[in-house]
């Protein structure tokens, strides 16, 4: 499998984990007395989406970029 392919797979599974630390977060603030500390857990797959994000996002560009410089 290429590198490629384990980051938009790393990508999917981030993102499930992204939706169930919002269900999570929501559920506890909802709560009588929420715990405050708890509405940053989000964050972490948030940021490792950021960044698969982007890859998967340049990655055409990229390698269009490279093809070129080769025929060059």
């Amino acid at each position: 499998m290429s590198a490629s392919k384990r980051i938009r797979q790393l990508h999917r599974w981030l993102s499930m984990v992204f939706t169930a630390t919002i269900v999570i977060t929501a559920i506890a603030l909802a709560q009588e007395d929420p715990v405050i500390w708890l509405s940053y857990l989000p964050l972490l797959p948030l940021f490792l989406l950021l960044a698969t994000g982007l890859y998967l996002f340049a990655l055409p560009y990229t390698t269009k970029w490279r093809h070129r410089r080769t025929a060059e």
